[in-house]
């Protein structure tokens, strides 16, 4: 696969058209905070981070799907093992409570 992550400019114009703030963004894309998030956004190259395929597709799949079929994976992804609740603080980097 080849992959080119979308510049920090495309996902401006990604959350501006979706009328979200950067904590919006960052539950939307599994990050911690809209602090993280925006360094999705920096043009810095020492702060900056690239939104990873995987990233953009779990992001965009839930744009896409319905909240039945974001159920239905889930559920699959627990089956296999993984711990997992999109309504919890913390985003993909915080451990497991339970």
């Amino acid at each position: 696969m080849h992959y080119k992550p979308p510049t920090p400019d495309d996902l401006e114009r990604l959350r501006t058209r979706l009328g979200k703030s950067s904590g919006g963004m960052a539950e939307l894309f599994g990050v911690a905070n809209g602090r993280q998030f925006r360094r999705y956004l920096s043009a810095n190259e020492n702060n900056k981070r690239d939104v990873s395929a995987y990233m953009l597709f779990f992001a965009m799949a839930r744009l896409e799907l319905s909240a039945e079929a974001i159920e239905r994976i889930l559920a699959r992804m627990r089956q296999a093992g993984a711990k997992i609740d999109l309504s919890a603080e913390g985003g993909e980097s915080e451990p497991s409570r339970g």
